[in-house]
């Protein structure tokens, strides 16, 4: 059962960012205007439009990489650094986000685990 608990927290840390590509994606597709709408919520928080893509690419690479448990050590130490930045710049919720970054991190120091695509490398 140890053998397993690290990967179900890297399955855990990855559907944060999964789930918000797959929200979004959603949401571009029952409004006409909704990729526009998004482009527009990040300008009101200072962000031009073109980090729009950018947001949602890094979010599904970044999550598919730490799903699959690809080059998990890279992905969790890109995604830890990613979520600080993301949390300043859009005024996210700060603990929550410090937490995530915490469990990356984590990720980060201990990246073999059960399950991933790294170990079937060895």
């Amino acid at each position: 059962m140890q053998k397993y608990l690290p990967t179900v927290a890297r399955v855990l840390l990855s559907q944060i960012f999964l789930v918000q590509v797959v929200a979004l994606i959603i949401g571009f597709s029952s409004h006409p205007e909704g990729y526009q709408q998004y482009q527009a919520q990040l300008g009101s928080l200072g962000l031009p439009g073109i980090f729009a893509p950018l947001i949602i690419l890094i979010n599904l690479l970044g999550g598919a990489a730490l799903f699959l448990g690809y080059k998990t050590k890279a992905f969790a130490l890109i995604m830890a650094i990613y979520a600080v930045i993301l949390t300043f710049l859009l005024k996210l919720p700060v603990l929550q986000y410090l937490a995530i970054a915490g469990g990356l991190l984590m990720l980060y120091l201990n990246p073999n685990t059960a399950c991933s695509i790294d170990n079937l490398k060895k």
